[in-house]
């Protein structure tokens, strides 16, 4: 199994307008493998999370309180000095029984966080709770020995059991290990290395548009349409006789009532592992095939929204979709090209560009009263979708827009829409 994403830069083109415009310096993977833990070695990790979740909490309690009260922004600096102070108490003694580098690195995760709140780009961050953040500890080199294939985490005499389901990229070494426990109670280990397999592929003239749907997942330019294997509904079956057996659980920290959630949770994982492997499997295709990927910036934050279509929304995984398609084409040198939400590609004619009036969700095939051509809707819309993209990337404006833009307009919304947002 494997968890990939990019990090930096190396011998990777980067692309504007069809045009090498410069290299990348270097790609970072995190391989994702699962393992299998002693009792100790559970026991030791479980202690971790927890003592990272505590520092976590108390470093942004006190960040908040320092605002609140005297107006000051605490930065990572001063809460690495608190955790020393924390330490040294009795009630926090236990900090000092697990390792230190995965509370360090918890503070510069919370440093992140703010970062990002002050940019604009991110909420508030949250307290982590016990029973629904994430379980997880990340390891520095500091604080783990990988040699000979095994790796060791520091307070730990035995080498992880982890199952390499896929080699690690050869003369590479880890920089960072991060363990987790998913709510299904599996174990994962997740090694960040760099990856010199990773290079541009050869400049082809392939450009394709891509609408996304509920009906058809995927419908592209091309005419191809990627069915919606819709896992979720699949599985729907099992997942409420799961949830219902939860429910008649008394609530409390009751060992029924835990393997009772931890069987919904192996439902929804074994959901969103299969969802993960058909997007990887249709992005890397797209990537291969093309050289531009035109897409729509769609707002799934706001059409989850609309309680009759937020389910096969979120089965559909629009975004997740986004994301795989944007780290791998700037992996592989091509373009993704996002164009305005608010662009009307399913009522313009891609024969003659003559825009209809209304267009109901209902009707997936027209004619065009001007031209007389019959289309069908997803086809159209794609073909569209296709020409604005390469409208826009000639022209330079609004080629990428944000996901969630301050203010201001994209071309094609200044051009095109009929409607306000």
């Amino acid at each position: 199994m494997v968890d990939a994403h990019f990090d930096q830069t190396a011998d990777l083109w980067l692309i504007e307008n069809g045009r090498r415009i410069g290299l990348v310096d270097h790609v970072k993977r995190a391989f994702k493998y699962r393992f299998y833990p002693t009792d100790a070695q559970a026991a030791e990790l479980s202690r971790t999370f927890g003592c990272v979740r505590k520092v976590y909490n108390l470093a942004l309690a006190a960040r908040t309180q320092a605002w609140v009260l005297r107006q000051e922004r605490v930065n990572y600096k001063a809460t690495s000095a608190m955790l020393t102070e924390w330490k040294k108490t009795e009630e926090l003694a236990y900090l000092n029984e697990v390792s230190s580098v995965p509370l360090q690195q918890a503070l510069r995760h919370l440093q992140t966080a703010f970062t990002h709140f002050f940019a604009q780009r991110a909420r508030y961050p949250r307290l982590k709770s016990r029973k629904k953040s994430r379980k997880s500890a990340e390891y520095t080199t500091s604080a783990f020995r990988f040699q000979g294939g095994k790796l060791t985490l520091a307070k730990m005499t035995e080498p992880l059991a982890i199952v390499w389901s896929r080699p690690l990229p050869e003369g590479v070494a880890p920089s960072t290990v991060t363990v987790s426990q998913d709510a299904a109670g599996r174990w994962f280990v997740s090694v960040l290395c760099e990856d010199p397999g990773v290079k541009p592929l050869p400049i082809t003239d392939g450009a394709v548009g891509v609408d996304a749907g509920l009906d058809r997942l995927l419908t592209l330019s091309t005419g191809e349409k990627i069915t919606n294997p819709r896992h979720e509904r699949g599985d729907r079956g099992r997942l409420a006789r799961a949830q219902r057996e939860l429910a008649r659980k008394a609530k409390g920290e009751g060992v029924n009532r835990a393997k009772a959630r931890r069987r919904v949770a192996r439902v929804h994982a074994r959901i969103a592992d299969r969802r993960r492997d058909a997007l990887h499997k249709i992005t890397t295709r797209l990537v291969r095939d093309n050289q531009t990927i035109v897409i729509e910036d769609l707002t799934v934050r706001n059409l989850l929204k609309n309680g009759r279509l937020a389910r096969a929304i979120s089965d559909a995984a629009w975004s997740e979709f986004r994301s795989m398609l944007e780290y791998k084409a700037r992996w592989y040198g091509r373009e993704v090209i996002a164009v305005d939400r608010w662009f009307p590609s399913s009522k313009l004619c891609s024969h003659c560009g003559t825009l209809q009036n209304t267009m109901p969700l209902s009707v997936r095939t027209w004619t065009c009263g001007s031209c007389g051509v019959t289309h069908d809707r997803d086809v159209n819309a794609a073909r569209n979708i296709l020409a604005a993209g390469l409208a826009l990337s000639a022209c330079g404006a609004g080629v990428r827009p944000q996901r969630s833009t301050p203010g201001g307009q994209s071309a094609t919304k200044q051009e095109t829409s009929r409607r306000k947002p």
